[in-house]
């Protein structure tokens, strides 16, 4: 089922709960845009937490689930997406989110250790559920940092704030 990881594990480390004023299909295309577009792209680790290394870039790299694999997604993949959501949105996504950090020193590029993460958002009558998962690496960026990211980039998408936080555990 596209959008949905069976194997998606059942403690994840933070769960975060936000309310949202728009329909739950537009909110899960801005979703999936949002990701789509800052796939593959670079930001400054302070854009994303609050620099634990210096000079530190980080690329993020995210695919959606299909049953027991992930699928990049790429501009096909998005395509894809967003035609079955015009049909009947999401009640659940799966994303598989590879955080690549490298630290640059005399403009060279140094790959340091990346974070993967699983993260699930949950749509249910106006109101979201985030639920992330660090599968492993050094945590530069936090579970917080990373659905904080991502929602922020959302809002700045959307004419004014949209998605708000409700409740975190």
């Amino acid at each position: 089922m596209l959008g949905y990881y069976e194997g998606f594990p059942e403690n994840p480390q933070k769960t975060a709960f936000f309310t949202f004023s728009i329909s739950n299909k537009r909110l899960q295309q801005t979703l999936i845009q949002t990701l789509y577009e800052i796939n593959g792209k670079s930001f400054d680790l302070q854009e994303v937490s609050d620099p634990s290394i210096p000079n530190c870039t980080v690329i993020f790299e995210f695919g959606i689930a299909e049953e027991n694999t992930f699928n990049y997604l790429d501009k096909e993949e998005n395509k894809k997406l967003l035609k079955v959501l015009k049909k009947t949105p999401f009640k659940i996504t799966d994303f598989y989110c590879a955080v690549r950090y490298y630290k640059t020193k005399n403009d060279k590029k140094t790959p340091l250790k990346f974070d993967y993460y699983m993260v699930r958002f949950l749509f249910e009558n106006k109101l979201l559920e985030t639920r992330i998962f660090h599968e492993r690496g050094p945590e530069h960026a936090t579970p917080d940092d990373i659905i904080n990211f991502i929602i922020g980039r959302i809002n700045e998408k959307l004419s004014r704030k949209i998605v708000r936080i409700l409740e975190e555990s």
